[in-house]
């Protein structure tokens, strides 16, 4: 790997304009290791020091058919000579909304946006109009953006944890009113006595259960068979809405996301990520009794929602994730890795453990898969960041944090993996030297 020499430099001057040098907190690593990207293409990215990088990431998820997908971009470059944004109506956003309805069993109706943080932002707000409630029920350990009625976790760890029972939200930024505190009620994921007791005991003030069917920001833990079915039960006895936030998991684990892997569909859904390959793109949808609510006092909008270029890059991706084997090379790329991944950890005196869908999964150093964010936090991530460290140095970039899974793209190849494979066990062997040595 050439030294990153360019990278530092881009810094440097970013950091004079803009907070950081980065436009997101969690590009910032740090003075001397922020990368800067000059392109990619497939399942590989280069940075602006020249280094090629297999990419485990893809924006956290998006770049589902691989980077600068020809089919996608061309749909994008024929559009871009038309106009982007009117603030009118394009035939486009019909086209598009014909097939996230065809595709996701939860939406009848849908609204586009921007963002992730706008969807569930959006679909909350709904939620709380129609049902004429506040206060909603989040996990622990699960992401929905960062507008304030969300930005909250776990506060486990470090002097003092919360009561498992019940737990405390306590915000992850300085800014955030404390009234949005008050309305946040969190319960551990796959927790089944804490999700009946607390529906029954606080229904009348809950508007909604917004949940990740996979925590997707906490090692892909996946939801045991019991957990989303109750959610579904308790929601419809006590006339509260399901929010199944798909941000993550949408036209990536299936055609129609987690909802048709799971069996279970909410009254309402969220979608971006893997929606445009890339391309900043969004929805919410669902249940055409609710959806029909918006524009009768509940307010919905946006100047860039439905813009020409974000309907063509969703155009062209949702054809082809409907309508070619892409998923099933996904999975199957997913489960290649994962064996092969397997088979270097296992040559060590390490335990380890596996957790997500194959299209997004963790390793852990672990004697037993989480169930949730608590069982996450007891493993050895210390090890985890030090292989991780060891794959960047060697051309495979993963999240240096394990909460973060791997994303897998149809554009991976065997020889990819098999690169990646040679990478773990030496960056194993290394972490190991080295914590023997007390480094």
């Amino acid at each position: 790997m050439q030294p990153l020499t360019e990278s530092q430099k881009q810094f440097q001057n970013a950091a004079r304009l803009i907070p950081l040098g980065v436009n997101s907190n969690y590009r910032y690593w740090g003075p001397e290791d922020t990368l800067y990207i000059d392109r990619g293409k497939g399942a590989h990215i280069w940075d602006v020091d020249g280094n090629r990088y297999i990419d485990y990431r893809l924006g956290y998820g998006p770049a589902i058919l691989g980077h600068s997908d020809e089919r996608v971009d061309a749909a994008v470059i024929a559009a871009v000579g038309s106009g982007n944004t009117f603030a009118l109506n394009i035939p486009a956003e019909r086209q598009v909304a014909e097939r996230v309805v065809a595709m996701c069993p939860a939406v009848e109706m849908v609204r586009f946006a921007n963002s992730g943080t706008e969807a569930t932002m959006h679909a909350l707000r709904l939620a709380r109009a129609y049902t004429g409630r506040e206060k909603f029920v989040m996990f622990e350990g699960q992401y929905h953006g960062l507008h304030d009625s969300v930005m909250f976790a776990a506060n486990i760890g470090g002097d003092w944890s919360s009561n498992r029972r019940s737990p405390v939200a306590y915000p992850i930024s300085s800014g955030v009113p404390k009234f949005h505190q008050e309305l946040v009620i969190m319960l551990p994921f796959n927790d089944l006595d804490g999700i009946e007791r607390t529906i029954e005991q606080s229904w009348g003030q809950i508007a909604a259960v917004l949940v990740e069917p996979v925590l997707g920001n906490c090692g892909g833990i996946l939801p045991d068979p019991e957990f989303l079915p109750l959610i579904r039960r308790l929601c419809d006895e006590y006339g509260i809405v399901m929010i199944m936030d798909e941000v993550k998991t949408g036209f990536r684990m299936a055609r129609g996301g987690a909802q048709e892997v799971f069996g279970v569909v909410p009254d309402l859904a969220t979608y971006a990520k893997a929606m445009g390959n890339g391309y900043p793109v969004a929805a919410f949808g669902g249940k055409r009794e609710l959806m029909e609510q918006i524009g009768r006092g509940i307010s919905h909008g946006g100047t860039f929602a439905g813009n020409r270029i974000s309907m063509a890059a969703a155009n062209a991706t949702l054809d082809i994730l409907q309508n070619t084997d892409a998923l099933e090379r996904v999975r199957i790329n997913g489960e290649k890795l994962r064996t092969a991944i397997g088979e270097v950890l296992s040559h060590f005196d390490l335990e380890f453990v596996f957790s997500g869908h194959p299209s997004m999964f963790s390793f852990m150093f672990a004697a037993e898969a989480p169930r949730e964010y608590r069982d996450w936090k007891k493993h050895d991530n210390r090890l985890y960041e030090k292989v991780a460290g060891g794959l960047l140095k060697r051309g495979i970039i993963t999240e240096q944090d394990s909460r973060e899974p791997l994303f897998l793209c149809s554009a991976l190849s065997d020889e990819d993996i098999a690169e990646t494979q040679t990478a773990l066990e030496d960056s194993v062997k290394e972490a190991l030297t080295n914590g023997r040595m007390g480094e």
